[in-house]
């Protein structure tokens, strides 16, 4: 239920467009109801039971007194144009009514529609949102597909479940709630008998209700599997071609494929349940209340009509169709709730990366980076013991060790991608904490081994995060990073669109339009994680002169795998095992015969 109300929450900035789907169904309760009780006068016109009515009734505002006034007129129709005009009346009224019922109903579902797909919206919206502001380590232990799954089949699921229902949610409860007075009018002694049979069937319908839900779960949390099952096979196509591996690939997906179809035709088979189940019931209470009510009208120590009970079963039987609306919108709600609380874990997963009320916003890089007994763990596992490192203004210091000796994750730390598990890290004499996120990565422009890049335009790519680029620049920073002459070269130069992740260029060329990006933000501060890895030896020459001459006037990190890049580096930090085992310079690193000259040699390097 908390669940649900959070997703109803969501219908707060949408209050307009509830209060008048509410007003007009209102409407098209009252029409309808007005619409049935033009059955009484009609049957009593054909079965001749009409007592005509010669004086106006006292106005007064009474139920009884307003059917007085309608047989008044019926009267009047009656003796004046007789029986058969009366009874044109009569169906021209009951036409009009229904018109207004329909036209009610139109409205109330034209107002409905912008609050329902406006929340799905904001849905949408707050989960994006989260997704990007989670801190890296929330995704590590995720899978891609499944988050997926829950921005768009979840969503789709409340969409369809929670938000189509919300029509039935509040007309449904409404029409039967009138109608029930309506029948307690007319005879409460065989309203109360009704009363006391409906529980049973919510009983058996909640049961069902329950059940419909943990299916509903189970198939959104194995469709997530799928997603990220499809999601890597596209990553690694090539990989699962060059291994061989497309039998065991494919059998691995139908196998989940076959598993979510046995959920899905179980979930099928109890959502389908609902209509059949609610409408035996309501006509076995139909039978029970024709038995029952029969009764009264043939005793005759009652007042029960019999054109007044017709009246009452055509209105109860009206009470079906609601009440079997309303359950298949319980079942739909409970099929929504399962994905309602996939999406609220995202929405209330803790932001563990926080910024302080007070946050200082720092533009400009003045002095030094220093990492002060820093320490860091994914969960239990330590990646970073005791590091203290200081990054003057100017320098260029180099990372090197072995694959997970944490030089990476040293790294994310400095922007707050993630946050030290002990110790501190501080740029000019200020705690990276204290500092306003945006303000902080500001300072920084960061190429990855891993080039990460967008579908869509070349121009694009190179300026993105940034505003009121002007042409000239991106090209600047294109011929710094050896890509203009490639980038000219493509059917729309600049306004080429490089496909998913860039699939439609070289790595070497990804690589550049990387630099490119981080050349033109100009940061005080650069971050570069073998930036060059990817290039041709041609193409490496030239981005790695570039480069230099690009990091003369900053601060950079340089996370280096292949030694030769670092040659000309100010200091060298060599780490093993979260621990800074070594710095200095090339030269007295290499005299040492320590691990730094164990790396070089494993890389021929002399």
């Amino acid at each position: 239920m908390k669940n649900l109300l959070g997703i109803l929450n969501y219908i707060r900035g949408y209050y307009g467009y509830a209060t008048l789907n509410i007003f007009f169904n209102i409407l098209s309760v009252i029409f309808n109801l007005f619409s049935l009780t033009m059955v009484i006068p009609f049957l009593q016109l054909l079965f001749d039971k009409t007592k005509l009515v010669y004086e106006v009734p006292e106005f007064a505002l009474k139920t009884e007194v307003m059917v007085d006034y309608f047989n008044y007129y019926i009267s009047r129709i009656i003796i004046e144009k007789g029986e058969i005009n009366a009874l044109m009346f009569i169906s021209f009224l009951v036409v009009i009514l229904f018109f207004l019922k329909n036209l009610s109903r139109y409205m109330a579902m034209f107002f409905l529609a912008p609050l329902r797909n406006g929340v799905v919206m904001d849905i949408r919206n707050d989960i994006y949102g989260r997704i990007l502001i989670l801190p890296l380590a929330y995704f590590s232990e995720q899978r891609k597909g499944d988050i997926m799954s829950r921005i768009t089949n979840d969503v789709s699921n409340i969409e369809w479940s929670i938000m189509q229902s919300l029509e039935m949610i509040f007309r449904e409860p409404l029409t039967i709630v009138v109608f029930l007075v309506t029948l307690m009018v007319i005879s409460p002694t065989l309203t109360i008998f009704v009363i006391v049979l409906l529980p049973i069937t919510g009983i058996l319908i909640a049961w069902v209700g329950k059940s419909l839900k943990r299916t509903s779960a189970k198939s959104q949390k194995k469709l997530g599997e799928i997603l990220s099952i499809v999601e890597e096979t596209i990553s690694g196509l090539r990989i699962i071609k060059g291994f061989n591996a497309i039998d065991i690939t494919d059998q691995k997906f139908r196998e989940q494929n076959s598993m979510l179809t046995c959920i899905m035709i179980r979930l099928f088979r109890k959502r389908d349940l609902a209509s059949p189940m609610s409408e035996f019931l309501s006509t076995l209470v139909l039978v029970v209340i024709l038995w029952f009510g029969g009764q009264l009208v043939l005793n005759e120590n009652t007042s029960l009509q019999p054109t007044v009970f017709i009246f009452y079963v055509v209105v109860f039987s009206q009470l079906i169709v609601p009440a079997k609306s309303f359950t298949e919108a319980y079942y739909n709600v409970q099929k929504g709730i399962a994905s309602a609380e996939r999406i609220n874990e995202i929405i209330d997963a803790e932001e563990v990366i926080t910024e302080k009320p007070d946050a200082i916003l720092k533009e400009d890089f003045v002095d030094s980076i220093e990492y002060q007994n820093v320490s860091f763990a994914y969960e239990q596992e330590n990646v970073l013991r005791e590091i203290n490192l200081t990054i003057n203004k100017g320098r260029m210091v180099a990372l090197v060790g072995a694959s997970g000796s944490g030089k990476t994750t040293l790294v994310d730390l400095l922007p707050r991608f993630y946050d030290c598990s002990g110790g501190q890290i501080l740029i000019d004499g200020k705690p990276v904490k204290d500092l306003k996120i945006d303000g902080l990565r500001g300072l920084m422009g960061i190429v990855t081994q891993e080039t990460i890049l967008f579908n869509d335009t070349v121009f694009n790519n190179i300026a993105f995060g940034m505003e009121n680029v002007q042409k000239e620049d991106v090209i600047e920073a294109a011929k710094v990073a050896n890509a203009d002459e490639f980038i000219r070269n493509m059917p729309y130069g600049y306004d080429t669109n490089i496909g998913d992740r860039g699939v439609k260029m070289s790595g070497g060329q990804r690589q550049r339009i990387s630099i490119a990006r981080a050349v033109l933000k100009n940061p005080p501060i650069m971050i570069l994680d073998e930036a060059t890895s990817a290039l041709d030896t041609e193409s490496e020459r030239l981005v790695q002169d570039a480069l230099f001459k690009l990091m003369k006037n900053r601060t950079s990190v340089v996370i280096a795998h292949r030694l030769s890049t670092i040659h000309n580096a100010d200091d060298i930090i060599v780490l093993d095992k979260g621990r800074i085992v070594e710095r200095g310079n090339h030269r007295e690193l290499f005299e040492k015969d320590g691990v730094y000259k164990k790396l070089c040699k494993m890389q021929s390097f002399k």
